[in-house]
């Protein structure tokens, strides 16, 4: 498999896509890890949840304001291996919203 290199403040704040087209959050974070000479995502974390780790801002003790707290507010965790950047601009889900893990705030 060929390599994609596509530069990290490309795709934070992208919205993606699930299979039927709607919208499940932005990309807020992601998570990498060294592998021999390069690094590479192994997740990506969207919506509030994200956001919040990307800012270092402990969530356990922070009052979260209603839209991080509602049940509209995506939060999920999904593995490199689910997202399809083929178009880095419109970042797509490879699998269905259910099969993502949930990130409780």
């Amino acid at each position: 498999m060929a390599h994609q290199e596509i530069r990290v403040e490309a795709l934070l704040s992208r919205r993606v896509r699930a299979l039927n087209g709607r919208v499940i959050g932005r990309i807020e974070e992601l998570r990498a890890e060294p592998r021999g000479r390069h690094t590479v995502v192994v997740e990506y974390l969207l919506g509030p949840a994200g956001l919040l780790e990307r800012l270092s801002v402990s969530i356990s003790w922070l009052p979260l304001p209603r839209q991080f707290a509602g049940k509209r507010a995506s939060r999920y965790r999904v593995g490199w291996q689910q997202m399809d950047l083929s178009d880095a601009e419109r970042p797509r889900l490879r699998c269905s919203v259910d099969e993502l893990e949930r990130v409780k705030l």
